[in-house]
């Protein structure tokens, strides 16, 4: 089973460094154009093969945009997609909006407890969630996956699928940079994750 994995183009929050979560903050110009570079990527990879594939997309709005963007470049009806729940992003609680180092002023203590270990760390406030938590949402929908997929999502997502996939330890998960003007191709049977 093969995925191709995009994250949503970059917002304003992306650029300002803010916590995003489930927020749903909309693309800014610059995510636009990377979505739409991943879409003529996109269809160059998948070529004849594309009416195999399924899309999905996470419910935001920055990542149906996206799809929406992708799909249009690929010569596909844009609106010709699904969303599902569990491909959303972690949810920061109220950490969402902010700047760490605004958090380093607001939650000191919370701040130093993440920087000891941030895959399982929940932020305060109201359905929060720890990477590890995220990791079981992802690991339900990757279970549900039963045929070739083009999947928009989050950076918590595709962290989750290094780790589920990849077997990358927790704390490089957590950390790792995750870019929006790539495309990550999940080769599920054999372990494998490879930036396009």
């Amino acid at each position: 089973m093969v995925l191709y994995v995009i994250r949503h183009g970059q917002t304003d929050w992306n650029a300002e460094g803010r916590f995003q979560g489930q927020t749903d903050i909309p693309l800014n110009a610059t995510g636009r154009g990377q979505a739409m570079r991943n879409g003529e990527t996109l269809a160059h990879v998948l070529g004849d093969t594309v009416s195999s594939f399924d899309f999905v997309a996470s419910p935001l709005g920055r990542t149906r945009e996206t799809m929406q963007r992708v799909r249009t470049e690929m010569g596909l009806d844009p609106e010709a997609y699904r969303t599902d729940d569990r491909l959303k992003e972690i949810c920061f609680g109220d950490w969402e909006g902010h700047t760490t180092a605004e958090l380093k002023q607001l939650f000191p203590d919370r701040v130093k407890q993440r920087s000891r270990g941030k895959w399982d760390f929940i932020a305060p406030g109201q359905n929060a969630e720890s990477y590890e938590i995220l990791s079981w949402r992802t690991g339900a929908w990757l279970a549900s996956v039963n045929r070739p997929t083009v999947a928009v999502t989050h950076g918590g997502i595709i962290r989750s699928l290094f780790r589920l996939v990849g077997n990358v330890d927790v704390e490089e998960a957590a950390t790792m940079g995750v870019p929006q003007d790539r495309i990550l191709l999940v080769d599920v049977e054999n372990n494998q994750l490879t930036w396009l």
